[in-house]
């Protein structure tokens, strides 16, 4: 096995001469190979919270369960096991399903964030509101349409609906409470129709393995490999489809550079709504090549097909 052969070797000669030599004479490309394999992850997953995805940077989790008219706050514990702080009372839109467009009186069904905490709102949405990140990139692709779904109270004076126009409302001291304990730059709000149950460990070993398979065949260039990964319907969030990100490719790849793609932070979370198999994927990517260095948050939806493979739909 070329596992045990590598950390052996690196485990009892870390600095040594013969190590570095290792590495540069081809060890780091061998040794790069082994994160494609999903099995080679399975000791990373022993003992993870995995109800809600999988998590490297740490956050808070909101969780919207519109069926049950709920929201829960979750938060990480140093090992990042998660626990629920509180459970809330939500009024959400008064229709059923997803959001679809402004107007449709829904509360939309996918993974958001925070963008802001708004102290000045009329006396009708509470005391305050956090703004969330809707439509986000996989609305958006998607044509979904409509702004302004806040988390936010209830009116100041007189009564309303038990319903909203597609935004969550909650009791305005629990929305107090909720502001008081939560960092919006550092939490998630995950919306689904009602909560569901946590993925295998072995599906998420798949997509950290398929995620690392892209990233080695991106790192040498090669280019089937690397677009094999994609789905035929992507598109990216600037709107290019697959074909035109092919031909923007092929040209990148052409210039045969040396790369260093390192990724970390990684989360990956189940997609709300119907289709199971979907995962909002997150991660900080330092990208360095001879031409171009890049280094920020990148964000991908990927699919994981029966055979363990992935297909990424949408990236950003």
């Amino acid at each position: 096995m070329v596992k045990p052969l590598l950390i052996s070797l690196l485990a009892t000669s870390l600095f040594s001469a013969e190590s570095l030599m290792f590495y540069k004479s081809g060890g780091k490309k061998l040794f790069d190979s082994q994160m494609n394999i999903p099995s080679y992850w399975a000791g990373t997953l022993f003992n993870k919270d995995l109800r809600f995805g999988y998590f490297e940077r740490t956050c808070s989790l909101l969780a919207c369960s519109k069926d049950k008219g709920i929201l829960e706050l979750y938060m990480p514990d140093a090992q990042k096991h998660f626990s629920l702080k509180k459970r809330f009372n939500a009024f959400t839109g008064k229709n059923a399903g997803d959001k679809l467009a402004a107007g449709d009186l829904k509360t939309p069904i996918g993974i958001y964030t925070l963008v802001e905490r708004k102290r000045q709102v009329d006396p009708f949405y509470g005391p305050m509101a956090f703004v969330t990140s809707y439509p986000n990139l996989y609305d958006r692709i998607r044509g979904k349409n409509g702004t302004g779904i806040w988390v936010h109270g209830v009116p100041l004076s007189g009564t309303r609906d038990p319903f909203t126009k597609g935004c969550i409302a909650i009791n305005n001291n629990d929305l107090i409470q909720l502001d008081q304990t939560i960092n919006p730059a550092n939490t998630l709000l995950i919306i689904d129709s009602s909560l569901k149950q946590g993925v295998s460990p072995s599906s998420y070993s798949a997509i950290i393995a398929g995620l690392h398979q892209w990233k080695y065949a991106w790192t040498y260039n090669d280019l089937d490999t690397y677009l094999a990964s994609y789905d035929p319907s992507f598109k990216r969030a600037d709107g290019m489809n697959l074909a035109q990100f092919k031909a923007y490719k092929e040209r990148i790849f052409s210039k045969n550079e040396d790369k260093s793609i390192l990724l970390d932070h990684l989360n990956i979370i189940p997609y709300p709504g119907e289709k199971r198999n979907l995962f909002w994927v997150t991660f900080n990517q330092l990208y360095i090549s001879d031409s171009h260095k890049f280094e920020g948050e990148k964000s991908l939806l990927v699919r994981l097909n029966p055979n363990q493979s992935i297909s990424i739909l949408t990236e950003e």
